[in-house]
């Protein structure tokens, strides 16, 4: 044995004179899509390292918080052929080898697609849906699909028959908000990067303002719905939630388009912008005129929402905005009444039969037949087999935003004070109120502002980070556009974000 001792002082002496093998610990909450493609053209970090980074956040962090419906199995597997691409061609495609997470009612190949329903419990679609195409073919990763409110029924929380209850990651006691609560939950605990959840009149904003994120509305036919499993495809609408502007504006700019699949699509030929990166601008609220819309902000609020809300505007009458405080428009609150209608029969029942295609799942009788685990779910259900008719003038036709006579008599009158005025925008807290305890969640619930205005009128609505209320829990800042100003939107609320930084990662 002796004799090996002299070998061995070699191989120990040799190994200390080589370089040490680099160990890199990522900070996810740090990262976006231009730090992530900076890092792959230094050749800092690969694709498939990235991806092993979050899944492993995801192994830690989901069973606290239960955001995820599924992880992709295939992730890696598309990491290394991204990684393979880039080695050969030195070109980063515009989502390169980013971490997605998908809402589960959007239609994605491999994966299931079930809105949360034991109905659509294995469901696994054909085709994927036009956005994912879009997203994917710019070198997004889906990473996993995310839990929602079932059938996207509820503003309120994020609990489904599949999965179960989302949990806020800030707090866990309390609700992230629905219906596409598990995106919110997941992108703000960094279980991805960028984040879809679609939003027929709360669920994007509501779930961003709750996780601190910032949530895009767009205006509706500037983003196709195809292969969404629908609510009231009349005003729905599929959009990112991100950690920030410049995320949410690069996934934007991917998934904005014409689809043939979505006729509503066609109404914005020429008013789509094919660079949107463009309007993020530091010194955009310099100059700007901001209406302060208290005919929302003051509707009973808790105090603390008042107080941020308040210093928000200061924030940015300081970051140069003039402020109109207030702006009131007229006959409000009748143009508001009577703009739902719904048609989630007729909504589902297309969808069934052109995706699900079972002869035992073609209605929504089949739905109700199958059940559900959700008491809320079941309530909502029944409610929605009875009618699809406009709950008040009945003898007005539903039709979509460009061609509903009251959906335009009440964008027409909110335009026309914008002009009036010269606005730039409107804002309004996203909620008046904190966030609701899971336990608590509909004697909490005191309504929400996202549902009031943009839905009906079809203008693009954003929500950001506005800063915390007591018990940790975020609050959002909501800034309202005229119809395709999304230039607009993304230069008032990146200058408000890069002004403020609100956002402050929860410890998890």
């Amino acid at each position: 044995m002796h004799r090996l001792l002299p070998f061995f002082v070699f191989l120990l002496l040799f190994s200390a004179c080589l370089p040490e093998k680099k160990t890199q610990v990522l900070d996810l909450e740090q990262l976006s899509i231009e730090s992530i493609h900076q890092k792959y053209s230094s050749g800092e970090l690969t694709a498939v390292e990235l991806v092993e980074a979050y899944l492993a956040r995801i192994d830690s962090v989901n069973p606290k918080i239960n955001a995820l419906t599924i992880v992709n199995p295939k992730a890696m597997e598309i990491a290394k052929a991204l990684d393979k691409e880039y080695k050969e061609t030195g070109v980063l495609r515009p989502l390169h080898g980013i971490p997605m997470i998908v809402k589960d009612n959007i239609n994605t190949i491999g994966m299931p697609t079930t809105a949360g329903s034991l109905a659509l419990a294995d469901f696994y679609p054909e085709t994927d849906a036009f956005i994912i195409q879009q997203l994917e073919g710019a070198g997004a990763i889906i990473i996993a699909k995310s839990n929602m409110a079932e059938w996207a029924f509820s503003p309120m929380h994020s609990e489904s028959s599949t999965a179960g209850t989302t949990r806020n990651p800030y707090n866990l006691d309390y609700v992230p908000a629905g219906s596409s609560g598990g995106t919110g939950a997941g992108i703000a605990a960094n279980l991805g990067l960028i984040g879809l959840g679609t939003d027929t009149g709360n669920s994007i904003r509501g779930p961003s303002s709750h996780n601190a994120l910032v949530g895009f509305r767009s205006t509706l036919g500037l983003v196709s719905r195809e292969g969404i499993v629908p609510l009231y495809l009349r005003n729905d609408v599929v959009g990112p939630m991100c950690k920030t502007v410049a995320d949410a504006t690069r996934t934007l700019q991917v998934m904005a388009g014409i689809d043939p699949k979505d006729p509503l699509t066609a109404y914005s030929e020429g008013k789509a912008e094919k660079d949107y990166v463009q309007y993020l601008d530091k010194d955009g609220l310099n100059g700007a005129r901001i209406g302060v819309f208290r005919t929302l902000s003051e509707n009973d609020p808790d105090p603390e929402i008042s107080t941020l809300f308040n210093q928000a505007l200061k924030d940015m009458e300081g970051l140069g905005a003039i402020l109109v405080d207030s702006v009131a428009v007229p006959n409000f609150d009748e143009l508001r009444q009577n703009q739902w209608c719904p048609a989630f029969r007729a909504d589902l029942e297309d969808f069934l039969q052109t995706y699900v295609k079972r002869d035992t799942m073609s209605s929504l009788e089949d739905v109700i037949r199958v059940g559900t685990k959700s008491d809320f779910a079941r309530g909502r259900i029944a409610s929605f087999s009875e009618n699809s008719l406009r709950r008040g003038n009945p003898e007005i036709p539903c039709g979509n935003a460009y061609e509903d006579e009251r959906r335009i008599a009440f964008l027409e009158a909110i335009e026309h004070t914008m002009d009036s005025l010269q606005l730039d925008v409107l804002v309004y807290p996203s909620w008046n109120n904190r966030p609701a305890l899971i336990d608590n969640f509909q004697e909490e619930y005191k309504g929400d502002n996202s549902q009031i205005i943009a839905p009906a009128t079809g203008q693009p609505a954003f929500t950001i980070p506005m800063g915390f209320s007591s018990g940790n829990l975020p609050a959002g800042l909501q800034f309202l556009g005229r119809m395709y100003a999304e230039p607009t939107l993304i230069r008032l609320t990146y200058s408000y974000e890069q002004g403020t930084k609100h956002r402050v990662a929860p410890k998890l």
